[in-house]
């Protein structure tokens, strides 16, 4: 017999704090529990929910929703110098990054302070500071809805992308990730200070040879400076992707905006940070009603209080309408949108 929540409100579950209703809402907290689920449904047509932390919901939300609630974390295999750690879906993301620290593990330490759940960072291949989650990820198994048949993909097989991957696009919306498994160092950790805001923390702290937990707490230092905690005002982090332009055309730009700053990469392309974008527009702390962005990062989209999914997402098209104008860079969101 399905045991599910009616018309409850999904304010609670999502960091934007948007009272957006769902018709059912069921917790998932094991593969077992999942399958039984599946076996009643009739339609496998299903919203899967992590930690709330990267969607906007623009409207009532009509297909059951499951809460992925699978927990659990545990070093599975040892080897030279490195482990095997594998976690649950549902498990907090930087609680199990804390954990691996105290585990003596490396790899995570530029990933601290990622709102959201385990299972939902292969599919939106979180990163920051240098590191992408390809760079430590092992597989994750996940269940097929329309089978509830088991599976397990390798890393070849998620078609990793710039905060992109395969379940973001071919594999969408049909397979419930349980858990998830990392690749770490146990020993000759591979220490990433390639981002000068760690590098300038570092040295005012006076570590010349930092290792993962002194990465870890730069960065948490470095974040809470400069985003919004969800439980003081609702928001999803970065709303959008950091745009990747041709040389020849970032050219263009430093030729109005001599100190733009950018990133080029190893193709010859270059990263360019959408909040500089965005401030340079004069979107920076603007604020149309209870929608806007944050007053110290332009690239984060706030709810000020009583914001629709629907208000948030159409201050997000006048940004992107004004950056291309003045850019001719597209900005594409970073947040799904339901």
């Amino acid at each position: 017999m399905l045991n599910y929540q009616h018309n409850i409100s999904l304010a609670p579950y999502n960091t934007f704090g948007l009272d957006t209703k769902a018709n059912a809402l069921i917790v998932i907290d094991s593969e077992a529990h999942l399958v039984d689920i599946l076996s009643e449904l009739e339609d496998k047509n299903v919203f899967i929910l992590g930690g709330g932390s990267n969607i906007l919901l623009r409207e009532h939300v009509k297909v059951p929703v499951l809460k992925n609630e699978i927990r659990g974390k545990e070093i599975i295999q040892r080897e030279a110098n490195t482990a095997i750690l594998r976690a649950g879906a549902g498990e907090n993301w930087h609680e199990l990054v804390c954990w691996s620290l105290e585990q003596g593990l490396g790899g995570l330490e530029n990933l601290s302070l990622i709102p959201g759940t385990v299972g939902a960072a292969p599919i939106q291949n979180i990163g920051a500071y240098g590191v992408e989650l390809k760079d430590v990820f092992y597989e994750l198994e996940a269940i097929e809805l329309a089978s509830a048949k088991k599976c397990t993909f390798k890393a070849e097989e998620c078609s990793f992308g710039y905060r992109d991957s395969v379940f973001k696009n071919a594999l969408k919306g049909l397979y419930f990730i349980t858990h998830v498994s990392f690749r770490l160092t146990t020993s000759k950790h591979f220490i990433n200070t390639s981002y000068g805001a760690i590098q300038t923390v570092l040295a005012e702290k006076k570590i010349n040879n930092p290792g993962p937990k002194d990465i870890s707490e730069a960065v948490i230092e470095i974040r809470t400076s400069k985003l919004p905690d969800p439980a003081q005002i609702g928001n999803s982090g970065s709303f959008f992707k950091n745009p990747i332009i041709s040389a020849e055309h970032f050219k263009q730009i430093e030729n109005n905006y001599p100190s733009a700053p950018h990133y080029p990469l190893a193709d010859g392309q270059v990263k360019v940070p959408a909040g500089w974008l965005i401030e340079r527009c004069g979107w920076k702390g603007k604020r149309i009603g209870d929608a806007g962005t944050y007053h110290k990062q332009a690239l984060v989209i706030v709810n000020h209080g009583n914001a629709t999914g629907q208000e948030i997402w159409d201050l997000a098209q006048q940004i992107i309408e004004d950056v291309e104008k003045e850019f001719s860079i597209r900005l594409q969101a970073e947040v799904n949108v339901i």
